[in-house]
This record gives structure tokens, sequence and C-alpha cells, in this order.
């Protein structure tokens, strides 16, 4: 027995994996599982260097990594009831918000700015993995209502980056009335011929794929991001079909049309800047 393959290094892995890049030194690559120097894999915007795979990455970063120098002001959440269901499971949803929130430094799931992207102005929000599961309540549905809002208000495109497991069941039917929340919102943007841009992240799932996720005017994905409603076991069981290989895949969906385009993350800012542009020229012609 290799005691070092089988024994050592899946405890360290184990210890210093994280989510969110944390504060480890060190971490495994979800895809290869090769050993990653943190502070080079955040400058490479949290791409593996052995096998390009795309890590999850959290709001914070995700709107640092769009925005020119990083920089963009804070749309706030709106306040929302904290705990509308007095919902517990293992633990109470009161105990689950509060560590969500220390750990990962965010009121909820979602973070928004204002700011210039290649030079354009935009709001873009972004939704947080490391946050229940970036599962979507009343406060992400807020949030998101906010963005938009903000957006009208100064007549910009509004850009949403997803990665979300789809609604949060501690708050049961409020979290489904996001869904028709959010959707009503992109239409206000569309009665001003405001653009909307979704910038799919692994994974983008459940109500929020089937809602917002799937409404934009122009839709990029990461590469090999999974983008589904239902997961593949449970759409395998209930049809008693085999499913495609690759199912549920971005590139799957690309080939199929559910997606314009796959973008590496190294990449993002310039075909943003292009869909941008178009947009741009197209009103000064109008």
């Amino acid at each position: 027995m290799n005691w070092i393959t089988n024994v050592a290094l899946p405890k360290i892995r184990k210890k210093q994996m994280k989510d969110d890049g944390g504060d480890a030194l060190w971490q495994a690559c979800p895809a290869c599982e090769q050993m990653l120097f943190t502070k080079s894999c955040q400058e490479r915007l949290w791409v593996c260097e052995h096998c390009e795979q795309h890590l999850r990455v959290g709001a914070k970063d995700r709107l640092a990594m769009l925005f020119d120098e990083g920089g963009y002001a804070e749309i706030a959440l709106p306040s929302v009831p904290h705990d509308p269901l007095k919902f517990q499971d293992l633990k109470k949803y009161a105990d689950r918000l509060k560590i969500a929130r220390k750990k990962t430094g965010l009121q909820d799931a979602l973070l928004s700015g204002f700011g210039s992207l290649m030079n354009h102005q935009v709001v873009i929000s972004a939704m947080d993995f490391s946050f229940m599961g970036g599962s979507m309540g009343s406060a992400v549905g807020e949030g998101f209502i906010a963005g938009v809002d903000k957006a009208l208000d100064v007549g910009c495109p509004f850009i949403v980056c997803t990665s979300s497991g789809g609604a949060r069941m501690q708050e049961g039917l409020v979290s489904l009335m996001q869904m028709v929340r959010t959707t009503i919102a992109v239409q206000k943007l569309r009665e001003h011929s405001l653009p909307f841009i979704t910038l799919l992240g692994d994974p983008t799932t459940g109500g929020v794929m089937a809602s917002f996720g799937m409404l934009g005017d122009f839709s990029i994905s990461e590469p090999t991001a999974l983008l589904a409603f239902s997961g593949a076991r449970v759409i395998s069981g209930t049809t008693s079909e085999q499913l495609p290989e690759g199912f549920q895949s971005a590139e799957y969906l690309l080939q199929h049309g559910m997606i314009d385009q796959i973008v590496p993350r190294s990449e993002q800012r310039e075909a943003l800047k292009n869909i941008l542009d178009v947009y741009k020229s197209s009103r000064n012609v109008a």
C-alpha cells in the first residue's frame, strides 16, 4: 500500500480544498485532482493549469474579474424577511444563514455592482455557490430586481453571472415566486430595449435555470459547466431512457442551440465587450 498516495494525500486534499478558493495555500482541482497553488490559481482566474477546468469562483471574485480594474459601486440587497417560514431541518434556517454569511462575507447568494466593463457602463449581478449552494430565495430575487432597476435608471445593459443549485427549499413557495418576479424584471429590460446577458457558470440548475438563466438575449457559458433543470438521474428514471453522453453540459447545449457561446474565463471580458459594442452601435444607428 502506498501510504502517501492512499492515505496522506487524500487527507491533505480534504483539509485544504475549499469551494471558493478560501485561505488555503493549496487546493485540489475537482476534475484532474492535481494540487494547485492557490495564489497561482487566482492569477489564472481560478482555472486549473493542468486540465483547464474552470473552478467555481465567489461573487466578489467574479465582479472583480469583469469590471474595469475590479472597481464597482455595490448595489445593496433590499431588506427581506429573515426566516419567513421559521424553517428547520437538521438546523434552523436562521442558523444556516448565519453560517453562510460568516463563511462568505456576503448577506446572501447574490452580489450586484454598477461600473464600467471595457468602457461600457453595466450592472452585473453575480451568484455565489458557496452561499447555500447559490440557492435563490427572496433576498436573491430582490437583489436581482434591484440590479434591473439600477440598469433601467441608468439606461445600461444588465449582466447576470449564475452559479446555483436552484430555488431555496427553506423558503418554500416564497423562493418559487422569485422565478416569476425575476422573469417579469427581465421583461422590463426588453420593454426599454436594454440588453440582458447571461454568463452561466457551473452549476446552473433548478429554478434559476428555469427562469432568468434561460432568458438572456445573449447567453454565454463557461466550458464544461453543468446547465440543467432536473438531475440527469431523475430524468433518466422518469423517462426510462438512456440519456446521451454529455447531456446537460455546456457543450451539449451549445450543439443543440440552447446557448449562444462558450467562452473561457480569460476571454469573457472581451466577449462581453463585443456584445456591448454591437448594442451601442445599434443604438447610435437608431
